[in-house]
């Protein structure tokens, strides 16, 4: 049955692919061959003792090695970071790495571009959260990665994750523009028999109304002239604006980076605000504070290099009082009490009070992003939705809740239930776009091995004897 091989190849290149590449485990770095590791069974499940065995190379694909080592990395790092390989074997394992050493490969001879400055931030930010694991100890972490000396790691960490850039953004080129008809959608469907149809859990459609804290003009007014007296100092006095932002900014993810990022004018990064201000900068100038949803910035040019801008910046983020924090509150638990009393229904309050603009004219209703539909299903919804909601009956009004965002804002929000459909086995008409999805899926994955088997056939490709009884899904042995 196609549906299920290719829910197999779901989970062999979409879970492992984004779990891999997000932890970065694979080396490209070449190697002294020592010794030929045992083979595989070709159903042997990996063991909860798995141990890295002696390294060796174990496969050559076109520029790239796969070491024996890779795949050990591979299970520890899965395992520590609580992913489930049961009844995944080395074998396909095996396969999952020559993937990505061919999309890597193929990446480099179609020319496509990746910011070196962009990685080396990436493995800034990377070295920032592995620190935390040891207590910010870089020997600890230099001692569990096995390296003797933190460049030597970094490096590492910046081979690892350019050429999974690649990967990816190959896997993205073979796909781009794939799409399905109405008509192919309905083919996919039909071509499941009844007794194999998915069944979806159950599904929810959650609205909210978010009411934010104001922040006093004062207080927005203290951080423009703070961020003005920076500049000045910097302009007039010589100060660093390295050390300005190592000290005050409160975009603490750029400390480590001095405050740097590097934009491109053909890809748009940061928001709308920050980039037409660098954009319209000269080196060596320093912007007037702007606003943008973060708060307030000011940026240094430090250099431009043809389609890329050097920058760093300082943000500062007004802070709202303690009486705005208690004035929202109780605004919103006012709003609360009418709806309940039946005096003003959930999705006319919405529309009136709310200070979501995504959310406020449709009744509060809140999107999947995943599916974007209005269905949630249950036991894939994000953790803290599913805790906000838990126990709450259809039609019926959570409490006041607070919440930070990602800005670190605090705000405060109700929600409710406006319908449940229970768990049910996949209908045509209800599940239109989970079914799209599914039959989008089944053409990418078409694509995909269309593509590899050309790919394949033109690369120089060289399996190890330990891996050639394994059974893989493409011809990589090119028999």
């Amino acid at each position: 049955m196609p549906l299920k091989i290719n829910s197999l190849k779901y989970l062999i290149k979409n879970t492992l692919l984004v779990t891999a590449l997000s932890l970065g485990l694979f080396s490209v770095s070449a190697q002294e061959i020592i010794e030929e590791v045992a083979a595989p069974k070709q159903n042997d499940s990996i063991k909860s003792n798995s141990a890295i065995k002696v390294d060796g190379v174990s496969a050559v694909v076109g520029d790239y090695i796969v070491l024996d080592s890779d795949i050990d990395k591979t299970i520890l790092q899965l395992k520590a970071q609580g992913a489930s390989i049961e009844g995944v074997s080395r074998c396909q394992l095996f396969g999952k790495l020559l993937e990505d050493k061919l999309y890597a490969h193929h990446a480099i001879q179609d020319s496509i571009e990746i910011s070196d400055l962009e990685i080396r931030s990436y493995v800034d930010q990377q070295v920032q959260q592995f620190l935390q694991s040891t207590n910010g100890s870089m020997e600890e972490l230099l001692k569990f990665y096995k390296k003797d000396n933190e460049k030597e790691f970094r490096d590492e960490m910046f081979e690892i994750n350019k050429s999974n850039r690649l990967a990816s953004e190959m896997q993205k080129k073979i796909v781009d523009g794939v799409e399905v008809t109405p008509e192919e959608v309905r083919e996919f469907f039909n071509k499941i028999p009844k007794d194999e149809r998915p069944e979806f859990g159950t599904e929810l459609k959650v609205a909210q109304i978010i009411i934010e804290p104001k922040v006093d003009a004062e207080e927005e007014e203290r951080v423009i002239a703070q961020l003005k007296e920076f500049k000045r100092q910097v302009e007039k006095d010589g100060a660093s604006f390295r050390s300005k932002v190592v000290l005050y900014t409160d975009d603490k993810a750029s400390i480590p980076n001095g405050g740097k990022y590097t934009l491109n004018r053909k890809r748009p990064q940061m928001v709308k605000e920050f980039r037409e201000t660098a954009f319209s900068m000269e080196e060596g100038q320093i912007s007037d504070p702007f606003k943008t949803d973060f708060g307030y910035h000011i940026i240094y040019l430090e250099k431009i290099r043809g389609q890329e801008y050097d920058v760093r910046h300082i943000l500062l983020t007004p802070k709202v009082s303690n009486s705005a924090l208690a004035e929202a509150k109780e605004r919103l638990e006012d709003v609360r009490t009418k709806i309940v009393a039946g005096e003003i229904s959930f999705a006319d309050a919405a529309k009136e009070v709310s200070d979501e603009k995504e959310t406020k004219f449709n009744g509060g209703k809140l999107i999947n992003p995943t599916t974007q539909d209005y269905n949630f299903e249950l036991t894939k919804m994000d953790t803290e939705l599913y805790t906000q909601i838990q126990g709450l009956e259809s039609n019926t009004v959570s409490e006041v809740i607070p919440e930070q965002d990602r800005k670190g804002a605090v705000k405060f929000k109700i929600m409710t239930v406006t319908d449940r459909i229970d768990t049910h086995v996949a209908d045509y008409s209800r599940d239109y776009l989970k079914i799209k999805e599914l039959a989008l899926n089944e053409k990418r994955f078409k694509a995909i091995d269309k593509w590899q088997d050309e790919k394949i056939k033109e690369t120089y490709i060289k399996i190890g004897d330990a891996y050639k009884d394994c059974d893989f899904n493409s011809n990589w042995l090119k028999n």
